[in-house]
């Protein structure tokens, strides 16, 4: 399974057991209204919005009394600031990962309608790309007139400014800007610039020829085309992982539209992710598009990132969308890459898919995949004969033998609470003092261990591997 940092869960345990359980029930109580409190401002800034894809929209009056910038023309502008983190980096491990891996030294390439480099976040974090749309913009690919790639390029590298929560996954990453369409309204398409398979095939193989480890595309076709596998293929052999949007019923950035399951591409052309998106309460919901190539999940509705306006805004805050997906799991990919430079595509994908938050470890199913994507989990997996799930692309590694009894796959659900069912937790930590009194440091952890796997939280609850054990927070 993984790879455990046993002298800190020691030191943890430790500290809990000789008498820190008041300071840990305390903890678990200011961490509720904590959580409560961000949950609060962003569902009232949302309240009011109804986004579509790659729409902004203003921030409500209350959540402005929160330090939320007030945007009086109905869209959010250069001054509008949203002061809390992103509420999906919780569900995605961020502050775990960080301890780890950051992203540093990869390059992510955004291919998509370009991504504006002005805004505060984005300074100094977008490379020189190229604009392969011929409409007089800027050759570089360092402009949006949609807004859609720059949303993208926030989600998964954006730095932290004064007075914003805003910040990206892979917050050391840089960003590669490929713009292949301009907008996606009647005018643009009539003019060709909208979204294309051409622009979209040489647009994969431009990232992969310039640098690029990761390719973000979070675009979709329902019919296969050659020359996008071959640029899918083209990428994987230079090195260079596709993730890309599993499909919306919305079919706003959609190549060939259709609105029933099935795959969709470049997501099920070989060497690709496809990525579904999670909603509000934390399930793939039917505004995703089901289908074989569905490999991961993420969240995809109300997310906080950056806007060409050059401030912070909401997407997505009618309904989860694919688009917003596909970057979570491209920025978990960067921080794989980032903290294992020698292993290839192949690798990265399997300890993505093999960690991933799931109710059945052995089974992905058409709507979630393996499960919603945990980068942490996923850097820290030591492979090996024994792993659950996908098969290992690893030398040596053994096919996995399911357990007897498996149990039947279940809906992913992630839910944003404290770790490891805090009430449980307090439970354990009082009766685990009381043993140590009697029986020593020694029984007394075996004790806590038994007693947390008696009762039974589910995987997840969990923020480790399949939900068994949460990772070690960073020490303050």
């Amino acid at each position: 399974m993984t790879s455990r940092a046993v002298p800190r869960h020691a030191t943890r345990r430790a500290r809990l057991l000789a008498g820190a359980v008041l300071a840990v029930v305390a903890t678990i109580v200011a961490a509720a209204p904590a959580s409560a409190s961000v949950a609060t401002s962003i569902a009232t800034s949302v309240a009011a919005l109804g986004t579509a894809p790659a729409t902004v929209a203003a921030a409500s009056a209350g959540a402005a009394s929160r330090g939320v910038a007030m945007a009086d023309s109905g869209q959010c502008t250069s001054d509008t600031r949203f002061t809390e983190t992103p509420p999906a980096l919780q569900t995605l491990q961020a502050q775990q990962a960080w301890t780890v891996s950051q992203g540093s030294g990869i390059v992510v390439a955004v291919v998509d309608s370009g991504v504006d480099a002005s805004n505060p976040h984005l300074r100094g974090v977008v490379r020189k790309g190229v604009n392969l749309v011929d409409d007089g913009a800027d050759p570089s690919g360092r402009s949006d007139e949609y807004g859609h790639g720059t949303a993208i390029a926030g989600q998964i590298a954006a730095r932290r400014v004064d007075g914003s929560g805003v910040v990206g996954l892979a917050p050391a990453a840089e960003i590669l800007p490929v713009r292949v369409y301009a907008n996606v309204d009647d005018q643009a398409v009539k003019a060709g610039r909208g979204p294309n398979l051409a622009r979209l095939a040489r647009g994969i193989r431009y990232a992969a020829d310039h640098g690029a480890q990761i390719i973000n595309v979070s675009m979709s076709t329902a019919k296969p085309d050659r020359a996008l596998a071959e640029a899918v293929a083209y990428a994987a052999h230079h090195g260079s992982l596709v993730v890309a949007s599993a499909g919306n019923r919305d079919q706003t950035v959609s190549v060939a539209s259709s609105d029933q399951d099935g795959a969709r591409y470049p997501a099920g052309d070989a060497g690709a992710v496809g990525v579904a998106a999670t909603g509000a309460d934390g399930t793939v919901t039917k505004d995703s598009i089901h289908g074989p190539h569905v490999a991961l999940s993420a969240p995809g509705q109300n997310i906080l990132s950056v806007s060409p306006a050059g401030g912070d805004c909401i997407f997505g805050a009618d309904k989860p969308y694919t688009s917003y997906a596909a970057p979570y799991v491209a920025a978990a990919a960067a921080l794989v890459a980032a903290a294992h430079r020698s292993e290839s595509p192949a690798q990265w994908i399997y300890r993505l898919e093999a960690t991933a938050r799931r109710a059945d470890p052995d089974a992905r199913d058409d709507v979630s995949g393996w499960g919603v994507v945990q980068p942490y989990s996923a850097v820290t997996l030591v492979p090996g004969p024994g792993i659950r799930g996908p098969k290992s692309p690893f030398p040596g590694a053994a096919a996995p033998k399911p357990p007897a009894g498996k149990a039947s796959a279940a809906p992913v659900v992630v839910e944003d609470l404290p770790p490891m069912n805090a009430q449980a937790w307090a439970i354990a930590s009082v009766v685990a003092v009381i043993a140590l009194a009697a029986l020593g440091a020694v029984g007394a952890a075996t004790v806590l261990r038994r007693r947390r796997a008696a009762n039974g939280a589910a995987a997840l609850e969990g923020s480790g591997l399949y939900g068994d054990d949460p990772p070690p927070r960073p020490e303050p």
